[in-house]
């Protein structure tokens, strides 16, 4: 059971120091250099998004974390990179797919117009929304919903993220991609897969062209909901 309670033995002040080192070390080191995304990474509070039963020290750790429900929260630098990615200028409405804790659209809360997030696991929603709220964050909306879907209801969207693994992209999401507007996906089997990179451009009169690319390799856990159906066997 998800408790926002938790045994307080580090000051708030340090912990800014903590995440503020975390970036420099983790995320400035391998390359990140987007102004705004590491602000967002050193003002978002990481240690706010655990689980009560994970420890403390971990927080800034880059690397996955247990959230329950068999999902993790990203390790910060991939965060950190697939923000990047996006190229936000603050004008932009996202739809997050994977909404987990509620962290990554913390970040990009801080970076967009809008978020839209979608989460297929009602529990996992309630905690994000629950986190969302006590960091005083108003421009996320959680939405329990298959991400195989979208969300119909507020697209076309300017940028897509989806934040976990899928053997494709489901082509709900590229018809609910704004253009111009970019997409980024960890796509491939369960044991591995490479960050996709889709930028999605008018093309009058013609429909709109995609240019895709492929980026790192990750380790996403899969895609829950229609998409895990259609792609388990028997």
């Amino acid at each position: 059971m998800w408790s926002a309670k938790r045994k307080q033995t580090i000051s708030e002040q340090e912990w800014v120091r903590i995440r503020q080192t975390a970036v420099a070390n983790q995320i400035v080191d391998r390359g990140v250099r987007n102004e705004r995304v590491l602000k967002a990474m050193r003002e978002v509070p990481r240690h706010h998004f655990l689980p009560a039963n994970v420890a403390p020290a971990l927080a800034y750790a880059d690397r996955p974390l247990p959230i329950g429900q068999n999902q993790t929260i990203s390790q910060p630098y991939i965060v950190a990179y697939m923000a990047e990615k996006l190229a936000l200028t603050g004008t932009e409405t996202v739809l997050e797919v994977g909404t987990g804790c509620g962290y990554q659209a913390a970040v990009l809360a801080q970076l967009a117009k809008e978020v839209i997030s979608l989460e297929v696991i009602p529990e996992l929603a309630f905690m994000a929304n629950e986190n969302l709220a006590r960091e005083n964050i108003t421009n996320v909306k959680v939405k329990v919903a298959d991400g195989f879907k979208g969300w119909m209801e507020d697209a076309p969207y300017d940028r897509i993220i989806i934040t976990a693994g899928a053997p494709r992209i489901p082509q709900a999401l590229m018809l609910q991609l704004n253009a111009p507007g970019k997409l980024i996906a960890p796509i491939g089997p369960r044991s591995r897969q490479k960050l996709i990179l889709i930028e999605k451009t008018p093309d009058p009169p013609n429909p709109p062209k995609a240019a895709q690319r492929e980026l790192i390799s990750v380790m996403f856990v899969p895609m829950r909901g229609e998409i895990e159906r259609q792609t388990t066997p028997g």
